[in-house]
């Protein structure tokens, strides 16, 4: 499988789903219609309001966790297997790509019948993708890298010097 592809096909994949998602299909009305009658079944004496809290956060929380992957697997496409915790530039180009992907998602969502925009989904987003990006780093900083040695052969080497 060529580098390329192998980095970038999740990022496509699931730009395209999160694309999937600001679709009328999944719009409040239509989620609610699976998230209500479960929590409804999970905590049958709770008030609507409580419901309709339950609900609001579940959807925000899909927001942040559909761009803190996003934001992963950008950075790992531009670092292309690279260790991320001291490479400025694709961590600021993935945050710039998250941003504009954040805003887009949104301005597509003005077009479609049941949905609305709202700058505070793209903070969100880019909030979710802001943090996905600094668990990359924080994960990558801790993994040992791999340098040839004399021999052509690979060896593990620690990032941190006790």
């Amino acid at each position: 499988m060529h580098p390329t592809f192998k980095y970038w096909a999740p990022v496509f994949l699931w730009a395209s789903l999160i694309f999937l998602f600001s679709t009328e299909r999944f719009s409040s009305s239509n989620t609610s219609q699976i998230i209500g009658p479960l929590v409804q079944w999970l905590l049958p004496n709770v008030p609507v309001e409580f419901q309709n809290a339950i609900h609001f956060f579940f959807r925000k929380l899909a927001h942040w966790t559909e761009y803190f992957i996003l934001g992963v697997l950008i950075l790992r496409a531009l670092l292309g297997g690279k260790p991320a915790a001291r490479n400025r530039r694709s961590v600021l180009w993935t945050l710039g790509l998250v941003l504009v992907y954040a805003f887009s998602d949104e301005l597509h969502q003005l077009w479609v019948p049941s949905r609305s925009a709202h700058l505070n989904d793209s903070l969100l987003d880019f909030l979710g993708g802001t943090c996905g990006v600094f668990w990359k780093c924080v994960h990558d900083r801790d993994k040992p890298r791999l340098t040839a040695s004399a021999g052509g052969h690979e060896k593990a080497e620690g990032n941190r010097k006790l």
